[in-house]
This record gives structure tokens, sequence and C-alpha cells, in this order.
């Protein structure tokens, strides 16, 4: 073992590609698409490194084109998620002895694989698995993963090096150790970097993990698996358990070896599995840690005092960016009257220049929703809009699944600042408007800080510094990533650390520190140089 302090590199944003017409990067990506089109894969449950194949299995297909499949992949049940569990125990002390240099190792060469040789894979596959447009994919699955991997190792390194005062005669140290137990990281479909970064997050600092990605994005999940093993991931530090969410959370959840959660999801999974370990905490040896962000209703407030073009790019991006399927997602607006008409006319005519199609078009800004159930859920609301007299129609409402499941960029205003609509969370390209009159500006903000149950994005607008801080002072526990004259999307790792409050999660920031310390227990050690002789203390004297 070395008796070197080690300096981990100083990690940076990966920068992002543009894929333009003639690049290299474009060409390479192409082939990767039309590689990965033309082959269907069968994904396995991979258990200490083992490949299993239960039979029970689910189709993958692309969301854009319903004739496009990639493939099968094979659902766990309660007996593999014992065996997960038993192989995550049996892989953690030599992972958790493993010196600390040597995990991070694993993820920085992971980091420099996808920023390299595997960059056009993770994208081609997320782009035709979860249908993301080519920048999307390359911001997501590529640059951000990258910057997860480089920058938990560099907090990490910063977590150990903090160390507490020793007065003389003494030597006090902290000694950061994993959870004991393992670790259940329940993973989303929206992000390809999310979904690499909430099983490796814990492992990189000693856990073990039981990984269950979302059934619609198990083909990219199992790339990047692929990728982990490549850079030297131990078998059974990170076991690979795709399955419906009863089938395989519950018995995750119901282990009495269960030490921790990181999950990104929706709200109602998330107070389920709380609820779950709650029900079963007397069982438990740990009290688990427990890490959740669950989406949101993300707003942005304006002031008359806004500049409108730049308002109506801010709003058109960050309400129909990947579908309007980022929890950080614009899906509820606040715009004062005397700016209504301009912000309107402008917004309407650039969405009227908006392509939408499949993500191999390079030409696209939108493609399709992920998959039927939120089709249906979506175009419901849409049709009850329809029906709706405190609802109008500013743009969009069409939608078609005869290819894939397409819905087009849809804004309503509503009369109603209470309505649903900017209560509930959608997560798709569904976008609500309250004109309010500019006279009520502050009953207005108020309104904003109390409709919706969630705190995760937010953002406002306008010029005058006065009106910014007040804005933002009212606002200050209804978002945990809050922009002024920007959108509320495009968290960078490093840059601005994501989570959020309220209903929107626990707001352990995901891509910093806080959230590597989760993961970690500490140990407090006091060496005392010269121990007393004598039990005797001086105030015993007598006079």
């Amino acid at each position: 073992m070395s008796n070197a302090i080690f300096q981990v590199p100083k990690p940076y944003n990966e920068p992002i590609l543009a894929y333009r017409a003639g690049s290299p990067e474009r060409a390479a990506l192409k082939a990767k698409l039309a590689e990965l089109s033309a082959q269907q894969i069968e994904v396995p449950i991979i258990i200490g490194g083992k490949e299993i194949r239960t039979g029970n299995t689910a189709e993958m297909t692309a969301p854009h084109d319903h004739s496009l499949k990639l493939g099968v992949y094979h659902k766990a049940g309660r007996k593999e998620v014992e065996m997960a569990i038993e192989s995550a125990l049996a892989a953690r002390e030599a992972w958790a002895n493993l010196p600390w240099e040597q995990r991070v190792s694993v993820f920085l060469k992971a980091a420099d694989l996808l920023a390299g040789p595997w960059r056009a894979t993770l994208n081609a596959a997320t782009m035709l698995c979860q249908s993301k447009t080519v920048f999307q994919a390359e911001i997501d699955s590529a640059c951000e993963l990258v910057d997860f991997w480089r920058f938990n190792a560099a907090y990490m390194a910063e977590l150990i090096a903090d160390q507490p005062y020793s007065p003389p005669g003494m030597w006090n140290r902290l000694e950061y150790r994993p959870l004991e137990g393992f670790v259940f990281a329940a993973t989303p479909f929206n992000f390809t970097s999310i979904a690499g970064n909430l099983p490796t997050a814990p492992a990189l600092v000693g856990n073990v993990v039981l990984w269950k990605p979302a059934s619609s994005a198990v083909y990219s999940a199992y790339w990047i698996y692929r990728l982990l093993q490549e850079a030297g991931l131990p078998d059974g530090v990170i076991n690979f358990v795709p399955g419906s969410g009863g089938e395989v959370g519950d018995p995750a959840l119901e282990s009495s070896e269960l030490a921790g959660i990181h999950f990104t999801g929706s709200t109602a999974v998330f107070q389920g599995m709380w609820k779950k370990v709650g029900d079963t905490i007397a069982e438990k040896k740990y009290y688990p840690r427990i890490v959740g962000e669950t989406g949101g209703k993300d707003f942005i407030f304006a002031h008359k005092s806004a500049q409108v073009d730049e308002l109506a790019v801010a709003a058109l991006r960050g309400a129909f960016e990947y579908q309007g399927q980022k929890c950080s997602a614009v899906s509820r607006m606040y715009v004062p009257r005397s700016i209504w008409d301009a912000f309107r006319t402008k917004l309407v005519a650039e969405l009227n220049e908006v392509k939408m199609g499949d993500p191999t078009d390079f030409t696209n800004f939108m493609t399709a929703v992920i998959d039927k159930a939120a089709f249906t859920k979506l175009t419901r609301y849409i049709d009850h809009a329809r029906e709706d007299d405190e609802i109008e129609f500013i743009f969009g409402g069409g939608y078609d699944s005869s290819k894939g499941y397409f819905i087009q960029p849809t804004v309503l205003a509503t009369r109603n600042p209470r309505h649903q609509l900017m209560q509930e969370e959608l997560f798709g390209p569904v976008l609500t408007i309250f004109v309010y009159d500019d006279d009520k500006f502050e009953e207005t903000l108020a309104l904003c800080n109390t409709t919706s149950p969630y705190a995760l994005t937010g953002a406002i607008w306008g010029q005058d510094r006065m009106v910014l801080n007040k804005m933002a002072d009212t606002l200050r526990n209804a978002a945990g990533n809050f922009y002024v004259n920007d959108k509320p999307t495009g968290a960078v790792v490093g840059q601005q650390p994501f989570g959020g409050g309220r209903a929107s999660g626990t707001n352990d920031k995901a891509g910093s520190a806080m959230n590597i310390l989760r993961w970690m227990t500490v140990r407090t050690i006091k060496e005392t140089m010269v121990p007393p002789a004598d039990w005797r203390y001086p105030f015993m004297e007598e006079a």
C-alpha cells in the first residue's frame, strides 16, 4: 500500500461538441446510430459479474418509431434481488478496503472512456432509446455523466482531507467510511447521466449497490454498465437488476441490509419507498440514508421590465427542449399584461419555426415523448383543456401516435392562477401561462410561491435590480435551483448543484460534495499521546 498523499486531477467540465455538418463527431455518431439501429440486443440481469436470463422479458423500442426494435431485456424478480444483495455484500469488504485512489481511478477512467471511444455509443443509445436530439444527448449522456465522474472524485478527495483540530498531547482524526449494507439506486428514463450517477456516486466512496434502471431506459443503462466494466469496476460492486418497481423495489426496500436509497423519479413513487422503509424500520440493521429528487412544477416569473425577445427564447427552450421531459422544465409561467401581447406574438412566431420528428434527423428540435403511458396522460390533459372555459389555446395541442409518440409544443393561457395545470406536474411539452395585472405584481408573486407543492427550479426575469431582489427574496423557498434572466433548465455539474425541496425531494444536490457526503459515515478517532497515570484531578487537593 502506498503511503503517498495523492491529489485527484483538477476536474473540468467536458466541452460540448457541436456536431456540425462535416465534423468527425457527426460522422462517428451517424455511423453508430446506423449500427445500433440495425441490430437488436438481449440485455441480461448482471449479478456479481454473471449474466442471468430469467426468460421474463420486455421489448425495448424507440419512442419515435414503433417499428424500430432495439432488443429485449430480462426482468429481475425477488429471487434475483436476493441474489444481488448477497453478491453485493460479498463484494463489500474488498471494495470498501480498496485504497480510495484505486476506486477513484475506476471512475476517472470511465470518464475518459466516455469522453473518447464510448461517446458515440452512449449518445446514439440515448437518442434511440429516449428520443433525444443530438444536442440533448450530448449534454446529457456524454458531458454531464463525464462531469459527474470527474467532479465526484474531486469532491471525495476534498471531503476526506477535512480533518479536525488537535491540541497539544493528542491527535484527532476523522475517518470517512462507506455505509454498511447496500445502497439501492433507482434511476429515471429522462437523463442517462442521472442513470449513471445514482449508482456510481455511492460506489465511488466504497459502497456496494443494486441498480434498478427505469424500464423505458434499460437500453442506455446497459451500455453504461458495459462501459463501467471496461473501466475496471469489480464484479458485485454494482449489480444491474432491471425490472418492475414492485418486483425489484419491494424486496430491496424490505431488506434488513438496506443502507441507503438514491432515487430520481416521481413524488408518489418516492413517498411509497419512504413509507416502505418506515414500515420495516424495526427490522433494519441501519437507518437508511434516503436521497431523492422527485420532479417539479417549474416556473418563469416575468416582471414588466423583462426583455421580451430573450424571455420568449427562455420559455421555448425551457419548456420544450426534450419535449418538456426534464424535471427542471418550465411548465407554468407568470407574464404581466403590459408585455403579454408582445411576448405572445414572439413566442408563437418562434414556435412556428420548430421542427419535430426523428432524432436521427439533426434538423429537428423536438422528438417523441417516452412511451404510450406518457402520451396517453399528456393527451388526456390536452383534451380536457379544450373543453375548459378557463383555458385558451395559444399554440399547438396536436398529437399523433401512428409512427411515434409525438405531441406538439402546446402553450395554454389560464384565467385561474390556481388551475390544476398550474399545480400538477405533467412532464411533457405543455406550458400554462397566467397573465397578471401589473398592479398585482406582489400578489402574483405570492401565488407563484404557494400554488404548487414543488420547489425544484424557477426563474425570474426583469431589468430592475430592486425588483429582482424582491422577487428572489419572496421566492426564496420556491426553488432549489434559481435562475435570474435565464431558463430554469441546464444545470451544470460543478457550477449549479442540482436539487429542490418541498415535494421536489431532499435537496441533497447532485453534482456537489453535499451529495457525496450522504454516502459516507464518519468515525472520529482521538489518540492521546501520554495518558494520565493518576485518576485524581487538581481541584481535589486539600487547601
